[in-house]
């Protein structure tokens, strides 16, 4: 049994068939069933991250001390791609990329190796390194406030801490629930700076003191009166007040009470970020799905919980400010949709044309046949429905039925011709068995390099590229073995009768006979279409991805170095109001932090204009706000829409370069607002001791950096002091009163301990004056770089920005030592840009080794694969007309129609060459494979473009990704059918002719013989 005869053993032994289907059905929808719904397919993304804290360390000591000794340390490990860091007051993290397929857990231990081994060299008072890796999705499935008729805020935020966090990290694949805005509770000890010195006293001496007083501790083992006791030391005070009354050892035998040089309260810590919505003031909280887990399996869960914490304690109550799933679902329901429409309308086609009912039945059984099973495959590739996947289905929602209208079509063509049904069916079914093969071998053969392709985009396209491979093989065995088999005992013969005759057969056929009398006229033809999809590819502008219209845009805020927390959500307000005036926005939802905020719109189901719009149309109101820079943020990476990176070993003569290109951008009427990110410089008080007076009192420069940290913001956590509730431990806080922190004279006159156990005033050892320094300092493979971001215009996407940037004199002459830094989303633009300029390579030569393999001959695969340049065609011309830039789902559509175009030629040609090889003349054969095969090639066709309408209406849902794909699809699925149906004969003929003129002179050079170089006949053995 070979492949072109599986359709008669199909017919033959019905049951096998039958029962495979069976089960390959059920275990479709089983998988179906039980497959994660996701917004975006989980990227497996090999980071390690360093996080070390220095509380009110500048970025410069950081970056000296801490960041730059972190990156040598890890830079030599094996597998390291990329190390970006970025610097920021207190906070040093440094993100370790390695390569795709470096084994994670084996990596972070040699990190945390690495780290452990420079811990000495690291300064004394930082918190502990934190080496970790990316364990969430990092994106917030939803975001929720929480308000309190009987609760404080304090208490409100434990609550959240506590009760709420536990309640839903106990959802199957919940990965983390943030808290924004509240307080955390801590005891602090307002210490009097006056009556701090007139004791002699340090804030550090106070706080170690307290640690060693304040504590419950372990006493050892006792045996008394017959049996064993845990000794257990309770130095714990019960509550403020108690600790309050602790007395300190202040040196010659004297004690002082706490509280007679401070005030002890049992407050919260200060607040430095809080959360408002709509003006107001709330608490909210944010939570994340783990890897591998379901968007709205782990959303519906925490909605469940939620509304038990609500039933438990009605007093609380939780309101949603805005969810990410919900553009999951829709998309889900969408596509869904999507594909049940196409099916249908591909199936009104087929009856159109054939116009008998039960071979448009067996037809429309092809597209559940094929797809349900396609789930199976797809649950035991690991996948999920995302939108990658989502999109491939959309896909080839039209194809999947093509095999069988190619099958049923030639079954039917048979009866007509006055055969049985099941004679029909076995013969139409080996006639057409390797043509069916091949063309569907051509769909694979594009798409299965894409889901080959390397790197973080090969994660995203292994996706799509299966799901499309899986599908059209599916359709395959459908047509082998499913649609001649229920064609054989399903159809009905009524004897002889015409088929695909009529006035537009005749016009075609006509057409044909010219161009195969004119043939070079089919060359021409096919040379100016190339010519002109050159031209309509110039013409188009260009972007990565298509913008897509959110329900909800973000504003970020950043404020002059050295804003205060109120002064920011100052600015905020102003933005949340100038946001929240605007017709299409309901609410505004902010989170302010000290010295920057995000502000977000959330948008009315009903409005008129897109968030790109909106957002394109506000920003210049924005950028006019004062002593801020405020912009959108961008769908693209987070940052803004135009990023343009610069890295330098020279700090100086990268900010000057950076300036200067920032001010050509200026002048680009495609962008807006171009400003370099953290160029401004943050107002610092300096401190540098007079050595020769400090060493004569024995201060160190690490005692002054002790003193002044502890009294300004207090000790780090694991150093400070503890106080135990029933329940939990917090920290006691020792700082000065936050009110004397505005006077400098305070500052000045902080007590700095000495060799001797005393103390003397800061001023006396040490010059207190003003400076400036960095805001943030970001690097990349251990050297400095730059980021310039802008806006783009209103109408523009960023291929004509880019263009225009790359022109700018600046970017074509940086100067010595200088460079532009690919990063990020732009380097990861280029690897998908070069890995799919690969795969698509990669897929040609596949679809030729295909041809070459079917026809067994020189020239008729190179007119298949000349036909292929007839495909971009219309689709360029589709999205001309409806405004639509290149980008890539419409890179996505080309690929399909070079399968289809493909196909299409494949239909002609080889039953062309099958007549041939029985003997009709080439001018016969060619008219013959024309009229033939024009009806499935047509009915195909249109099937497709019909299984493709609702894709490019996008009705339900975003259209952003869906809707170029489709247009691109249709566009040139009905411009490039009707050219291959009148171009590629002629070509194919003109081919024959040079390659029997080959043929011809090559023999020249060939000293095989035939037969008689095979030598006498073997004997059998005597």
């Amino acid at each position: 049994m070979s492949f072109r005869n599986i359709s008669a053993w199909a017919i033959r032994n019905p049951v096998p068939p039958l029962v495979l289907f069976v089960a390959l059905a059920l275990a479709g929808l089983i998988s179906f069933m039980r497959m994660e719904i996701q917004n975006d397919p989980d990227i497996d993304f090999p980071v390690v991250i360093v996080a070390i804290s220095q509380p009110g360390a500048a970025p410069t000591e950081l970056e000296n001390q801490i960041t730059q000794k972190v990156e040598a340390a890890v830079r030599s490990l094996p597998g390291i791609e990329e190390i970006n860091s970025n610097v920021t007051e207190g906070s040093s993290t440094t993100v370790v990329q390695l390569a795709i397929g470096t084994p994670i857990d084996r990596s972070v231990n040699d990190v945390r190796d690495s780290i452990t081994q420079i811990r000495g060299q690291l300064p004394e008072g930082i918190l502990e390194p934190q080496v970790f890796r990316v364990d969430t999705t990092d994106n917030d499935l939803a975001s929720y406030t929480v308000s309190s008729t009987n609760m404080t805020l304090e208490q409100l935020s434990w609550y959240v801490d506590n009760t709420v966090t536990k309640e839903l990290l106990s959802v199957p694949g919940m990965a983390g629930v943030d808290r924004t805005g509240g307080v955390s509770r801590e005891i602090r000890v307002i210490l009097d700076p006056a009556k701090l010195q007139s004791q002699g006293l340090t804030a550090n001496q106070v706080n170690q003191a307290l640690r060693q007083i304040n504590l419950n501790a372990a006493g050892g083992r006792a045996e008394i009166a017959g049996s064993e006791q845990s000794v257990r030391v309770l130095g714990n005070a019960a509550n403020a007040f108690d600790l309050s009354q602790t007395q300190l050892n202040v040196g010659g035998g004297r004690t002082v009470k706490l509280a007679d040089i401070g005030e002890v309260r049992d407050l919260y810590a200060e607040q430095r970020s809080y959360a408002t919505q709509d003006g107001q003031q709330v608490l909210a909280f944010s939570f994340q799905r783990a890897k591998n887990e379901s968007d709205v399996a782990v959303f519906d869960g925490a909605v469940a919980k939620i509304a038990e914490l609500e039933k438990r304690n009605p007093n609380v109550k939780f309101d949603l400010v805005f969810d990410n799933v919900k553009y999951a679902k829709e998309q889900y329901h969408s596509s869904m949709m999507a594909m049940l429409e196409g099916a249908v309308l591909a199936v009104i086609v087929v009856f159109l044309f054939l116009r008998d009912w039960r071979a448009t039945i067996i037809s429309a059984l092809a597209i559940p046949l094929s797809a349900i099973p396609a789930f199976w495959f797809m649950d035991l590739m690991g996948f999920t429905l995302n939108t990658m996947t989502l999109l491939a289905l959309a896909l080839v929602a039209g194809v999947l039925v093509d095999d069988a209208i190619v099958e049923i079509e030639n079954i039917v063509r048979h009866m007509r011709m006055g055969k049985s049904a099941y004679q029909a069916s076995i013969e139409a079914a080996d006639e057409i068995g390797l043509a069916v093969l091949a063309t569907t071998m051509s769909i694979v053969a594009v798409f299965f390099p894409v889901g080959l392709m390397p790197g973080i985009a090969g994660q995203f396209f292994k996706n799509f590229g299966f799901t499309v491979v899986a599908s059209v093989l599916m359709s395959l065995a459908v047509a082998r073995l499913i649609t001649p088999m229920i064609a054989a005992y399903f159809l009905k013969s009524k004897g002889h009768q015409s088929h695909g005759e009529g006035k537009l057969m005749d016009w075609y056929m006509s057409v044909l006979r010219f161009t195969l009398r004119h043939r070079w006229v089919a060359v021409t033809g096919g040379a100016i279409a190339f010519a002109c999809t050159i031209a309509t590819f110039a013409m188009l502008p260009q972007t990565f991805q298509p913008e897509t219209d959110q329900d909800r845009s973000t504003a970020s805020i950043e404020m002059v170095p050295g804003s205060t927390l109120a002064q920011t959500g100052a600015v905020a307000r102003q933005v949340a109001s100038l946001l929240k005036q605007q017709p299409e926005v309901e609410s505004t939802f902010s989170r302010v932090f000290v010295g920057n905020a995000n502000v977000t719109a959330i948008y009315k189901e009903d409005k008129e204009r897109s968030s790109v719009e909106f957002e394109r149309a506000i920003a210049p109101q924005l950028a006019n706000i004062p002593d801020a820079r405020v912009s959108f943020r961008s769908q693209f990476g987070g940052g803004r829409d135009i990023m343009v990176t610069l890295g330098s070993d020279d700090p100086a003569k990268l900010q000057a370069t950076a300036n200067k290109l920032m001010q050509e951008m200026a002048g680009l009427p495609e962008i807006t607002s171009p400003r370099v990110n953290g160029d401004l410089q943050r107002p610092e008080i300096t401190i540098r001791p007079r050595l020769d007076l400090a060493a004569e009192l024995g201060v160190t420069t690490g005692a002054l950096s002790n003193a002044i940290r502890i009294a300004t913001l207090g000790d780090i956590d694991q150093n400070s002091a503890k106080f135990s509730l029933s329940d939990r431990q917090i920290p006691i806080r020792v700082a000065l009163n936050e009110n004397a922190r505005a006077r400098l004279s305070t500052i000045e006159n902080l007590p700095v301990p000495t060799a001797t156990g005393g103390s003397v005033p800061l001023k006396l050892v040490a010059n207190i004056g003003f400076g400036a320094g960095p805001t943030r300092i970001d690097r990349m493979n251990q050297t400095r770089r730059v980021t310039i971001g802008a806006d783009l215009a209103p109408g523009i996407v960023s291929g004509q920005a880019w263009t225009k940037i790359n022109q700018l004199p600046t970017m074509k002459n940086l100067p010595l030592g200088v460079n532009q830094v690919v990063s990020g989303m732009q380097k990861w633009q280029g690897e998908l840009i070069q890995s799919f300029i690969i795969a698509v390579i990669s897929g040609l030569f596949m679809v030729f080794a295909v041809l070459v393999l079917l026809y067994k001959r020189l020239m008729p695969p190179f007119v298949n694969m000349g036909s292929l340049l007839l495909a971009p065609l219309g689709g360029t011309l589709a999205l001309l007309v409806t405004g639509n830039p290149i980008s890539l789902p419409v890179y996505i559509g080309l690929l399909m129609l070079l399968g289809i175009v493909a196909k299409n030629s494949i239909l002609l040609i080889d039953f062309a060459l099958e007549e041939m090889d029985k003997g009709v003349d080439k001018m016969t054969a060619i008219l013959d494979a024309g009229h033939k095969r024009a009806q499935p090639i047509v009915m195909t066709t249109v099937a497709m473009v019909a299984g493709m309408v609702p894709t490019a209406l996008a009705i339900s849902g975003d259209n952003a990704w869906r809707a170029p794909m489709g247009i691109t699809v249709i566009g040139g699925l009905i411009l490039s059918t009707v050219l291959t149906l009148v171009l590629v004969p002629g070509t194919f003929s003109l081919a024959l002719g040079l390659e029997k003129r080959i043929a011809k002179h090559g023999r020249k050079l060939i000293t095989y013989k035939g037969v008689e170089d095979h030598g006498p006949a073997a004997q059998p053995a005597e």
